[in-house]
């Protein structure tokens, strides 16, 4: 979520990325058992995030574009994030953003097989540690937008939000590992506190609305699509435990209830977690999304949001940037990474070839425009919507097989 909700895209170049530590290992500190953890590290990565094996498999190496820049990147804009004051939150703590925080928790654990490195950046351990931290002090912890500020129901709509970010954000961290911590499953437990148990909303969470797109603006059946990629994704088979199957049951039911009458921008997210979560469609209701997604496949190989937002209006009334976009283009090549659909096959491969040739060399970023107002695209504020896309097409790229 965005602190002020603004939601937007820019052009700017960045330094060097700074290196962390997240996980540890016994053993030999020689240069072979550096290399053994470093490549079971990456597998273990390239196998959640892909929903098959990584063994065997030739991964981006064969596409033209830079690890170390999109590193760069990511770290230097979580870092201005951190940093900023508008993001700030009480107990030291900041917000965890939908266009720059999570997505950065996702995709830059991507690069971490790219780029040989077998622990966390240092903002990557410094976003864990703040989601831990609020996690562990739920109770005490003042929501992002409290209703006394914000007005009603910014409390409820902060909760649920903060609710699914938080578990998608540990539950990622924990694949490696293959199994959920605690910090994890408190989150996902505070999560399912806050689903709805009656009326039209059964099986849903409450999500922040401040009227921007793509995940401010009517985006409640996104988050609780998030929702289920995080219940899916979790290690240990945790989909499987009895405890939440009620929970599981009304969420599924929402989601396809509600699936026609949604975006394909939607759609996409619907996608993707219909790929970790059991049962939520069919093999003809996923391949009905994937058919109707591949054509609106530009003829440069990239898709763009424009495309994917139904009748959504700039509330300045600008027309919607309609060339192809880092965002759109990598969320859906990196959604059809994921599934057993070969008609998708020959398209996916030219989204990821118009991935390849479109990071910015300069600072390596992928462009993504804001959906809400034309804007300043040199500001800090102007690159939101690059922090999306940079991180997902990212997660596109180190899934790729080679060509």
């Amino acid at each position: 979520m965005a602190c002020a909700g603004l939601l937007i895209s820019g052009c700017r170049g960045f330094p060097g990325r700074s290196a962390g530590n997240i996980f540890t290992t016994k053993g030999s500190s020689s240069s072979m058992g550096y290399f053994t953890y470093t490549s079971i590290t990456a597998i273990a990565l390239l196998t959640a995030f892909s929903g098959g094996t990584a063994f065997g498999q030739k991964t981006s190496a064969a596409l033209d574009w830079s690890p170390v820049k999109a590193a760069a990147y990511l770290d230097e804009r979580l870092g201005w994030w951190m940093a900023w004051p508008k993001s700030a939150r009480d107990h030291g703590t900041f917000c965890v953003s939908c266009h720059t925080a999570a997505p950065f928790a996702l995709g830059r654990a991507a690069l971490r097989g790219p780029l040989g490195e077998p622990s966390a950046s240092a903002n990557e351990r410094k976003l864990l540690d703040n989601v831990v931290k609020r996690v562990r002090l739920w109770r005490e912890v003042e929501p992002f937008y409290p209703d006394q500020t914000s007005g009603l129901p910014k409390t409820s709509e902060s909760r649920g939000t903060e609710s699914i970010l938080n578990s998608l954000i540990l539950v990622w961290n924990d694949i490696p590992a293959g199994r959920l911590s605690s910090e994890t499953r408190l989150a996902l437990d505070n999560m399912w506190a806050l689903q709805f148990r009656s009326g039209d909303m059964n099986g849903s969470w409450a999500w922040l609305q401040f009227h921007n797109a793509p995940w401010e603006g009517d985006s409640q059946f996104y988050g609780s699509a998030l929702a289920a990629v995080a219940v899916g994704s979790a290690p240990g088979n945790y989909q499987a435990e009895p405890e939440i199957q009620a929970g599981l049951r009304t969420l599924r039911a929402w989601l396809v209830k509600g699936m026609d009458a949604r975006t394909p921008a939607d759609r996409v997210v619907l996608l993707w977690a219909s790929a970790k979560l059991k049962g939520l469609l069919t093999q003809p209701q996923q391949n009905a999304i994937v058919d109707e997604i591949l054509t609106r496949q530009s003829q440069d190989g990239g898709f763009s949001m424009s495309s994917l937002v139904g009748s959504w209006k700039r509330r300045d009334n600008t027309p919607l940037d309609v060339a192809s976009d880092g965002y759109a283009t990598g969320l859906i090549a990196f959604t059809l990474e994921q599934l057993d659909a070969p008609q998708a096959q020959p398209r996916l491969k030219r989204a990821l070839t118009w991935l390849s040739a479109n990071q910015i060399k300069s600072d390596g970023r992928w462009p993504a425009s804001s959906l809400n107002k034309q804007r300043e695209l040199s500001s800090d504020a102007g690159l939101f919507m690059s922090d999306a896309a940079t991180s997902y097409a990212v997660l596109a790229l180190a899934n790729a097989p080679a060509r």
